[in-house]
């Protein structure tokens, strides 16, 4: 079975420090070692969400907030939203934080957008704190669509090419990455992808529904968690999930793999922290998220969002992103995103 995997871990392979390749030193991974003796207490922090309203980094950013306020673990976690270009533009304004107590939330997603829209401001410019949670994507379809299958809706987009519009996230993101690996298992190469697709990149889960409901797109991915209650409502349908076995919140829906298409594909999403902070601030954060992973509010959170739990921290996620950084690179350049 080929199978895909959007979190890689390349078992046997010694990974690269992104510390390595920072400009600003010791940034990246900083903390990742340092004991609880170190780190700097943090009473406040902010909290950027680098999207509109509504989508699941919104939903991530938010969850954190509200832990660890309500756990009284900070005094204030306000939220702010940054959105545009899959996230690069909440990138560049972490750039140029100067509160080293700022946190925002990151993932699959930005990696994508960082290489197709060529950002200056990249996450080996950041401080890695955690990675979170990963979520399986659901492709869905309005209601009344005619497309009863996954197979239905990818041989029509093999048939009709731009006639056939699907919406998702922003592009060269998890969603899109998602759309091209559908078509290349139906045997198109890069340029037969390129052509083929019709990928509407919306600005978060709110607007991709409006356009679903509106027909003004004749598909929709995202993470279960953004369409999960419209299809629980019946407003649309869920044709299969990218996860190996049924998602926690659409356990009736058939994986890819039950339809036919070797695929698994996650999404995962974790904070960042501005670059050039000092490792004892680094290992403050890192120490306010694990005690927040511990707390019953956020394992709730996970429950109730049908997120799985994926925490990783420091070296470990420093590790995990130039994996990842790697393996999104080639995937976008295989599918026909980048050159």
């Amino acid at each position: 079975m080929r199978t895909r995997f959007a979190v890689i871990a390349l078992a046997g392979v010694a990974a690269l420090s992104l510390a390595g390749c920072n400009p600003q030193g010791a940034a990246m991974g900083g903390g990742g070692d340092a004991t609880s003796d170190e780190a700097a207490a943090v009473d406040a922090v902010n909290i950027i969400v680098p999207a509109d309203p509504g989508g699941g980094w919104d939903q991530t950013g938010r969850a954190v907030s509200t832990v660890l306020t309500d756990g009284d673990m900070v005094g204030t976690a306000a939220v702010s939203n940054i959105g545009g270009a899959g996230g690069t533009v909440g990138l560049a304004s972490l750039a140029n934080e100067r509160d080293p107590f700022t946190l925002m939330v990151t993932g699959l997603v930005m990696v994508g957008a960082v290489e197709t829209n060529a950002a200056e401001n990249r996450i080996e410019d950041t401080t890695p704190i955690a990675r979170l949670t990963e979520e399986p994507l659901v492709v869905v379809v309005p209601a009344s669509s005619e497309y009863e299958t996954l197979q239905d809706l990818v041989d029509a987009v093999v048939a009709d090419g731009q006639a056939v519009t699907i919406t998702g996230g922003s592009a060269g993101g998890a969603d899109h990455i998602l759309a091209g690996l559908l078509l290349e298992e139906a045997g198109l190469d890069g340029a037969g992808i390129t052509e083929k697709l019709n990928y509407i990149p919306n600005a978060g889960g709110g607007e991709a529904v409006s356009l679903l409901l509106g027909n003004n797109a004749a598909a929709g991915i995202s993470g279960v968690g953004e369409f999960a209650e419209y299809v629980e409502s019946g407003d649309l349908r869920a044709l299969a999930v990218s996860s190996d076995e049924a998602a926690q919140l659409l356990p009736e829906v058939p994986t890819m793999i039950d339809e036919g298409f070797d695929i698994t594909y996650t999404n995962w999403r974790g904070l960042l922290a501005p670059g050039g902070i000092s490792e004892a601030d680094a290992a403050g954060l890192i120490d306010l998220v694990t005690r927040m992973r511990e707390t019953e509010g956020w394992q709730d959170a996970l429950e109730t969002n049908g997120w799985t739990d994926a925490f990783l921290t420091g070296d470990e996620f420093t590790s995990f992103l130039d994996d990842n950084i790697t393996e999104v690179s080639g995937t976008l350049q295989n599918i026909g995103l980048i050159s």
